[in-house]
């Protein structure tokens, strides 16, 4: 007879602990499968002192399959169930599709950022919720202070230096405090020519910071803040986001180029396509944590409605402190179900008290109740979060002392782009990677310099930065390269028609692709190059994405975000998204379509021989040019264009 297999998706904390606890109450005798898209269980509560360089993004990542003995690990994120066949449909990180069998269910698929219908937010914001906007964050914020030091205009310098982020919660709170004190270490170091210094703002419409906790320590915290130099401002929230600022709800504009977004979480959108009874965007389950009229069906976390025994008619909120320990009891009831182990019993638990580290040694807490601040509470706190760590609390302790003794590196990794962690994601803890359907929004999120933005100038592989937005002073820090403003109303980009001519050819001399330009004297037998079908498109013309990067690699943007759709009952979330066909990209230095070779427009099709090079014209000119592109000239052959970096494209002899 086989053995029962139990399905688990999710890994956050109330699906690493229902997988922890079944493998221990089971003992190989069900089979245990946990679905997640990273092979890691994230620690939330840490998330802030990655963002502020505290802690290595490894030391708050535990590994599932290194901790979690006798558990299958699959990768991938679930995006349609089939109740009555009792299968999970996923999608691989590598796009590759795949069905899960199960006997009994587990849905702890956790919450992602909550939207408000807020003109420009999703565009110009970002949320704070997995690790890859935590690398973003970090690198932003250092980049925006080092760009500020180097401004001579006090105006650029005072708006690179103001950080906005909506939301006085646990999460927002942390995120202000530490991002005060990051910064101004930073300037310590590096004082502004202006003489300004960094400005945190922290809003919120309630009445008070932290309105989840005791008014105590609400005011401690809220002190702490004020004390730090944050700019408090309850009751006042964000009415408009854009390019250069927000407005607020009390008619002040503020000049910003970082807007966070900590308003709150909402359930992962995959619990609305089953259409059982929903509280709030959450699936009602019993005070055993099962699904009503679904046996084999049971729901922890932030996506499960329990009801709070302790205070009738209530559920229980969305924290951390509970998911964990929704997890032990959901574990202890499934194995029970199946007769192999563990105690039915309902979900009752007594609140602890709560934590909020607000960096250094201040910390505001009540363990238990006893409201606690200063360094007592910032010791309580820390050792809450290395007691409830379910691994590297070593390392996470080591990066503390290193902390206290040492200064922190302030420098850009450049490993997350803007564009890959935008707003409207249903996965905040995947980065978004070009190539994929859902990379679709990649310049959803603007362009680096206004909240939320693309970086700047991102290196185009043998070519020059690009300026991202119109008035907007080009990055001169790229190597190999000058600057170029190739937007509406700025300078002409260089190697456009009546621009300079572009320094990045090989030999060094300038090459004019673009018709009524001079030669390029790259080619062989130094022909010019004007535009041929088959070579490099016109990098950056107004109003065409271009490439992206700085391996060269092109990613796709899209105008604005798109929040996913709902989903029908039975329906998968992938069928139920819009097709995010990815458009051709002229400003790009090729453009491919997968499964083909490049055509002599630049693009691939399918069983299309490569062009080669010859000494002479070609006998065949070829297919014709597509409408987007100049002719070729009366003297030119169609055929592939030398690349500017030196290395051979596909095809070339």
């Amino acid at each position: 007879m086989s053995r029962p297999r139990i399905v688990i998706v999710g890994a956050g904390f109330a699906g690493y602990r229902t997988a922890r606890t079944l493998s221990r109450l089971t003992r190989h005798q069900a089979d245990i499968v946990l679905l997640n898209p990273t092979d890691y269980f994230l620690y939330l509560p840490l998330l802030p002192q990655v963002a502020a360089g505290i802690l290595e993004p490894r030391r708050v990542s535990v590994s599932l399959s290194g901790t979690l003995p006798r558990v299958r690990l699959v990768l991938g994120e679930a995006d349609g169930i089939d109740l009555d066949g009792r299968t999970v449909h996923y999608t691989d990180p590598e796009g590759g599709e795949g069905t899960l069998r199960y006997d009994r269910l587990v849905l702890a698929a956790g919450s992602v950022n909550k939207l408000l219908p807020i003109p420009g937010v999703a565009e110009h914001a970002h949320g704070f919720r997995g690790l890859p906007e935590a690398l973003y964050l970090r690198d932003h914020v250092t980049r925006q202070v080092e760009l500020a030091a180097a401004a001579d205009d006090r105006a650029e310098c005072a708006a690179r230096c103001t950080f906005v982020v909506v939301g006085a919660g646990y999460t927002g709170t942390e995120v202000a405090a530490h991002g005060q004190m990051y910064t101004d270490a930073q300037v310590r170091r590096h004082p502004m020519r202006t003489g300004m210094r960094p400005r945190w703002m922290l809003l919120d419409v309630a009445e008070r910071v932290l309105p989840e906790m005791d008014e105590r320590l609400s005011r401690t915290a809220e002190r702490v803040l004020r004390q730090r130099g944050v700019d408090v401002r309850m009751g006042t929230s964000v009415k408009e986001a854009t390019h250069d600022g927000v407005l607020l709800t009390d008619g002040t504009t503020v000049d910003t180029r970082t807007l966070v977004w900590c308003v709150g979480v909402r359930p992962d959108p995959l619990v609305e396509s089953l259409g059982l009874p929903m509280e709030r965007g959450r699936l009602l389950v019993d005070p055993h944590l099962q699904v009503p009229g679904r046996p084999e069906l049971f729901a922890c976390g932030d996506v499960a409605a329990v009801p709070d025994l302790t205070k009738p008619g209530q559920y229980t909120p969305m924290t951390a402190q509970h998911a964990w320990r929704h997890g032990k009891v959901c574990a202890e009831n499934v194995a029970a179900s199946l007769g192999i182990g563990g105690q039915r019993r309902a979900y009752r638990h007594r609140d602890m008290g709560f934590v909020v580290d607000l960096g250094g040694a201040k910390a505001a807490a009540n363990p238990l109740g006893v409201p606690m601040s200063g360094p007592a509470a910032g010791a309580v706190t820390r050792g809450y979060h290395l007691a409830a760590m379910p691994g590297n609390r070593v390392r996470v302790a080591a990066d503390w002392l290193l902390d206290a003794v040492l200064p922190r590196q302030a420098v850009q990794l450049g490993l997350v782009r803007s564009w890959s962690v935008p707003l409207e994601s249903a996965s905040p803890e995947v980065a978004r990677v070009p190539g994929r359907p859902d990379a679709g929004s990649a310049g959803s999120a603007g362009s680096e310099g206004g909240p939320g933005r693309t970086e700047p100038a991102e290196r185009r592989q043998g070519g020059e930065p690009a300026k991202a937005r119109p008035g907007e002073e080009p990055a001169k820090g790229q190597p190999g390269g000058e600057s170029a403003k190739s937007q509406p109303g700025g300078e002409s980009a260089k190697g456009q028609p009546g621009g300079e001519s572009a320094k990045s050819q090989p030999d060094g001399e300038s090459a004019r692709s673009q018709p009524g330009g001079e030669p390029a004297k790259s080619r062989p037998g130094g022909e010019p190059a004007k535009a041929q079908p088959g070579g490099e498109p016109a990098r950056k013309h107004p109003g065409r994405p271009g490439a992206d990067g700085a391996s060269g690699e092109r990613h796709r943007t899209s105008e604005s975000a798109r929040p996913r759709p709902a989903h029908a009952p039975g329906t998968s979330r992938k069928a139920a998204e819009p097709s995010a066909a990815p458009k051709p990209s002229t400003g790009a230095r090729r453009s491919e379509a997968p499964g083909g070779t490049r055509s002599s427009g630049g693009t691939r099709s399918p069983g299309a021989p490569a062009p080669t090079r010859s000494a002479g014209p070609p006998a065949d000119p070829g297919p014709e040019p597509p409408p987007n592109q100049p002719p070729p000239g009366p003297d030119i052959a169609p055929g592939p264009v030398k690349r500017t970096d030196g290395r051979a494209v596909e095809g070339d002899s």
